[in-house]
């Protein structure tokens, strides 16, 4: 596999060379021995379908959560239990879960009537234990090591936390709210509530001993951005030896990013103050991406074929050879 250079950004150049042994190791789906250190932030499907990349290359995994998520089973549960979300968290578990466990499908299990109507039996487990075991961040250790999980899971925050942004010349407050607000205007200024929410010890760690930190895919605003607005995991961000890698998405979310293009995308996290070394973009997306503008802002634009799929989601297999061959 070579790497060739086309207008601003470097993109993939199939060769007959043979697959390195880690990346054929990483068919397992489980850590490479002698692999890198991966940490990969944001939450929702995106998070997911980058910890199954992950999984292909990685000799160790860190998911670093969002967890101020405000509606549906999430939502009801943190108003009754005062407790940091758990739905993106229960989505990185399963992502994570040993290969062939009947774990994944348990844990999305959604009830369907009675006094647990729309809560998931992954939701149900994360604040069972950490009631039980007194904080989010235990729970999310021993629920991994339930499901034989293949690397660690952290919220982004160790207590509950709410967002807020601006939208045109509104405060708008909560995940949910500030998504649909989105149809009005851009959304920008995304902040946690408290401002001094103190970030998982362990994300930090696991930041500053990275060899590489993955931003996304994800919902923009309410998964990756609010993941990273956290103030300590941006400055650990800053301060990382790794290189920061943002992926884009490769569909619009409506109305969350109505009107806005792949080149927005990163502009939006930069605008948040946060680091990004290189912008990983599939060359088919529908949301376009131009080179020239990324370079303009200092980053280093990659187009690759990451597999896009109608859903807006990338192929595994294709995001982790994309991924494996930046180190």
């Amino acid at each position: 596999m070579r790497a060739c250079i086309i207008g601003t950004s470097i993109v993939a150049e199939s060769s007959n060379d043979t697959l390195s042994l880690s990346w054929l190791a990483g068919l397992g789906l489980g850590p490479v021995p002698g692999g890198p250190k991966v940490v990969a932030i944001g939450g929702g499907h995106g998070l997911a379908v980058m910890l199954h990349a992950a999984r292909r290359y990685a000799g160790s995994i860190t998911a670093i959560v969002s967890v101020a998520d405000d509606g549906g089973s999430s939502g009801r549960l943190r108003a009754a239990h005062n407790v940091p979300a758990p739905g993106d968290l229960r989505k990185a578990i399963g992502a994570l879960a040993v290969e062939g466990s009947l774990w994944p499908g348990v844990l999305e299990h959604r009830f369907a009537a009675g006094d647990l109507s729309g809560h998931t039996v992954g939701n149900l487990l994360l604040v069972g234990l950490a009631e039980s075991l007194g904080s989010i961040t235990a729970a999310c250790a021993e629920a991994s090591r339930i499901v034989g999980a293949v690397g660690v899971i952290y919220p982004a925050t160790s207590d509950a936390v709410r967002l807020e942004a601006e939208v045109g010349s509104a405060t708008v407050t909560g995940q949910v709210s500030i998504q649909a607000a989105g149809a009005t205007d851009r959304i920008r200024n995304v902040r946690v509530v408290p401002g001094d929410a103190a970030a998982s010890p362990g994300a930090l760690g696991a930041i500053m001993e990275a060899d590489q930190i993955i931003l996304g895919p994800g919902s923009l605003f309410t998964s990756v951005v609010a993941s990273v607005v956290v103030p300590e995991i941006r400055t650990a961000l800053a301060l990382a030896a790794a290189p920061v890698i943002q992926i884009a998405n490769c569909a619009p979310e409506t109305p969350e990013t109505t009107g806005l293009s792949g080149t927005d995308h990163l502009i939006a996290v930069l605008d948040h103050r946060v680091r990004v070394d290189t912008y990983l973009y599939d060359r088919g997306a529908t949301l376009a991406v131009d080179e020239t503008i990324v370079f303009e802002h200092g980053v280093m634009p990659i187009g690759a074929d990451l597999g896009a799929n109608d859903s807006g989601l990338y192929d595994p297999d294709r995001l982790a050879k994309a991924l494996s061959d930046l180190l």
